[in-house]
Parts: structure tokens; C-alpha cells; sequence
């Protein structure tokens, strides 16, 4: 691995972020396609990845530790919220609504990496971050005359959003204790304590799915889960969190895209516009990134002392 806050690092942790937000992209059609009740479903997708990863984990010699539960709670409880009201709310409302607006947590998650992390947001950074947010909205006014929207749908679609925030948040800081194999276990394990008395609670059938379901629920585990939850869990340990939640705008954009050709969902000239200004904002912002890494990393080069030099030759095993 590259040397912790190198250029070569960051590239790392942008292309695993970028690869993650596709997959749960994925996650998202599946979601709507398969024939579950939406927090059942949670729960099998959860119970079973969490079998898995826990696996896993043993088979490399790794113990599931008390601590390993303790510092993934908060975030293991805000992911489960945020499945349940996402699961829900992508049945009632169209993919295009309920990925969108969940993709409006950048805006939350940029003020407490900018409070709490002390980062920093270039003002460019900002306008381009506004730009993505802006066709965001405008895909979302797009699609109002969709018969498939629901306010009911777009309201559960809000507080996914705050959860979703979260979860990032909670991600971020998980690093301090955990890897990203740990966390990831843990949430999941907290996501189904969360989603299986909720599923109880509203009478959802918890029943096993059928053939056809597996093949699908499978899928989800595999792309969402292991490639979408577990790659970002480990670029957001290389990436500003505020640039790990802007990705998350890329979302809508994918799910619009394959809602349209896999479900007959409509995407008018309308909604595809402002889709171009999301990818348009989201690579300017990337850009910008490596950039700024690799001046950074000249610089850095260019100004080490004799007595650095030294030292770091020192530390050589």
C-alpha cells in the first residue's frame, strides 16, 4: 500500500469509492426487483452477509471481539435505519426520487467534516459540489409527473438521508479502532439487530424467499454488499469524508440509468440533463483531488532537510 496521504493513496481510495457507489447502485434496482417485503429483505441481505463476512473473518485468523461491536454501533445502528426507510421508501416512490434525494447527505456530511475533522473544502470544491447537488434537484422536479412518484415514498427517501449521513460519519471515525473488515462485520451485525424487530413489528413475511429471489438476493450481497459496503468502507480511510459523500451523488445517476433500461422505469431529456451535470461536477471534483494530492506531494518532496532525511532513514528497517 502507498504511504498514508500520498497521491498514489488518494488515487486508491477514489477509485474504490467510485467502484463502490456503482455497486450500490446496483443494490438499488435489486432492491425494487425483488419479490420481498422491503425490511425482509433487509434482513436476509443483512443476516447473511454478516454470516459470511464473520466467516471470513475467522478463516484469516481474525476473532469477531467484543470491541469490534462497540465501536461499530453507532454506525451499524444508523445504516440498519437507514435500510429499513430506504427499502420502504424505494417501493413507493420512483429509484430516480429515492436515490436522489438520499444523495443529498453530502451537504450534511460537508459541514461536520468541515466542524469535526477539520477539513477543508476548496471554494471551488464547494461550487462544483453545488453544481452536482443542483442536478440532483433537478432531476427530482424532472420526475414529479411519474406515476411511480409518491410523497410518502419521498419523505422516507429523507430520513434514509440522515441516516445515510450518519453512517459516514460514523464510518470516518471507525478507523481510530477498527479495519475496514471489523467495521464492515459490525455494522451488519447491528443492522440486522435493528431490521429483524422492525420486520416483526410491521408483520412482514420472514419466510424464505424464492428461487428466483435467492439468485437476486445473492447478487445484492455480493455487488452492494461485499464490493459496495466494503470498498468504501476502505477508501474512506484514504479520501476526505466530505469527497467519499459527494460520490454518493453518482448513485442517482447509475440507478436513473439502469431503472430505465432494466425496470421500463421513464428517463425524459428532462431528467437526463441534469444527470450529465452530476458526472460532469463529480469528475471535475476528482480532478481537482489528485491534483492537489500531487503538488502537495512535490512540495512536500522538495522541502526535506538533511536532518529529515535522516530521520526517515532511520526509521528504514
Amino acid at each position: 500500500m502507498a504511504p498514508e496521504g500520498s497521491a498514489a493513496e488518494l488515487s486508491q481510495g477514489l477509485l474504490g469509492a467510485a467502484i463502490a457507489v456503482t455497486a450500490w447502485s446496483t443494490g438499488t434496482i435489486l432492491a425494487k426487483a425483488i419479490d420481498m417485503p422491503a425490511l425482509s429483505l433487509g434482513v436476509y441481505r443483512f443476516g447473511i452477509f454478516s454470516i459470511l463476512i464473520t466467516i471470513f473473518m475467522r478463516a484469516r485468523g481474525i476473532p469477531l471481539r467484543r470491541e469490534i461491536l462497540r465501536y461499530s454501533a453507532l454506525g451499524g445502528i444508523a445504516l440498519g435505519l437507514d435500510i429499513a426507510f430506504f427499502f420502504s421508501a424505494v417501493r413507493l416512490t420512483t429509484v430516480v426520487n429515492a436515490t436522489l434525494i438520499g444523495s443529498l447527505q453530502p451537504i450534511l456530511v460537508g459541514v461536520v467534516a468541515a466542524v469535526f475533522f477539520g477539513e477543508t473544502i476548496r471554494r471551488t470544491d464547494a461550487m462544483w459540489s453545488l453544481l452536482a447537488l443542483a442536478g440532483v434537484i433537478g432531476v427530482i422536479l424532472a420526475s414529479g409527473e411519474s406515476p411511480e412518484w409518491s410523497i410518502k415514498g419521498d419523505l422516507l427517501s429523507l430520513a434514509a438521508m440522515f441516516m445515510w449521513g450518519g453512517y459516514f460519519i460514523f464510518s470516518k471515525q471507525s478507523k481510530k479502532h477498527l479495519s475496514p473488515t471489523e467495521y464492515t462485520a459490525g455494522t451488519t451485525i447491528w443492522s440486522v439487530v435493528i431490521l429483524l424487530p422492525l420486520s416483526i413489528a410491521f408483520g412482514q413475511d420472514l419466510s424464505p424467499p424464492s428461487a428466483d429471489a435467492w439468485v437476486q438476493l445473492a447478487a445484492m450481497l455480493v455487488v452492494s454488499g461485499v464490493i459496495g459496503h466494503v470498498l468504501m468502507n476502505w477508501s474512506l480511510v484514504r479520501i476526505p469524508l466530505w469527497v467519499g459523500s459527494t460520490f454518493t451523488l453518482f448513485i442517482p445517476v447509475a440507478a436513473a440509468l439502469m431503472a430505465w433500461v432494466f425496470l421500463d422505469e421513464p428517463l425524459t431529456w428532462m431528467q437526463a440533463i441534469p444527470v450529465a451535470v452530476v458526472i460532469f461536477a463529480l469528475a471535475a471534483i476528482v480532478r481537482g483531488q489528485s491534483a492537489d494530492s500531487t503538488a502537495t506531494e512535490d512540495e512536500a518532496r522538495d522541502q526535506i532537510v538533511p536532518d529529515d532525511a535522516i530521520e526517515i532513514l532511520g526509521d528504514l528497517p
